[in-house]
């Protein structure tokens, strides 16, 4: 269960695929998502009542966060003109997010106001160098970053500095995710970073270039002896050539 207790969607997603649902983080993280939210609130420029946070009441934050993700989500409806630093806050609302469901409501804006390949480039920046937490909230955020624009009325205050990357960059933004997803599976032990890299990482070999295919027979290797449950049955539906 997450820290707002939303994780449950897909949960029940993933199970009737036949998966078992992603576990909840051993971290708790929600004081760095709930400063998350505040700034989404400020720097977007959302209702201002929404501020401060609530008391600590039973149901109290949850219903807060709910209200945030309404005001974001009707935002985007109407119309939302994001500045610059609206992209730092959103990709960090995403990685924050303990809910692997609904981080994509911080994706989705930033993907159509700024671009795929700017959203892509900055989560590998968190999954290079950033916390074990948000190493493993990066990886959650990958899988909406391939999303088509859906967003028409969202669009950046200066569209013309973010330009259009060849396909050719986006591929290799992809190409540079996967090879370094690899490395961080076998190396991390950290078992979020491990469960969460898991469900997007391609085992087989015809993925990457040949200096790589040892990785993915240790990757294999370890998912197969790792004490955790939910890494031992996911690796079984991935096992490729």
């Amino acid at each position: 269960m997450s820290a707002d207790g939303n994780e449950t969607a897909a949960g029940d997603a993933a199970t009737t695929h036949g998966f078992m649902a992603l576990p909840g983080r051993t971290e708790d993280g929600r004081e760095v998502f709930a400063r998350s939210l505040v700034d989404v609130v400020r720097i977007l420029g959302l209702d201002a009542g929404l501020l401060a946070e609530p008391e600590p009441e039973p149901g109290g934050r949850r219903t807060w966060v709910q209200h945030i993700r309404t005001a974001l989500r009707s935002a985007c409806l109407r119309g939302l003109t994001l500045s610059e630093e609206s992209f730092d806050t959103l990709v960090r609302a995403a990685v924050h997010d303990p809910d692997p469901s609904f981080n994509r409501q911080f994706v989705e804006p930033a993907l159509n106001a700024f671009g795929q390949r700017r959203v892509q480039s900055a989560l590998l920046a968190y999954l290079k160098a950033g916390t074990d937490h948000e190493r493993a909230g990066a990886a959650r955020a990958w899988y909406w970053s391939a999303l088509p624009p859906r967003m028409p009325r969202v669009r950046a205050q200066n569209p013309g500095a973010i330009g259009k990357p060849e396909p050719a960059d986006r591929a290799g933004v992809v190409a540079e995710w996967n090879e370094t997803a690899l490395r961080e599976f076998v190396s991390n032990e950290h078992v979020d970073v491990r469960r969460c890299i898991l469900p997007g990482l391609s085992l087989r070999k015809s993925a990457y270039p040949a200096e790589f295919h040892s990785l993915v027979d240790a990757a294999v290797a370890i998912a197969r002896s790792h004490p955790d449950d939910y890494i031992r049955h996911r690796v079984e539906h991935q096992v490729g050539d």
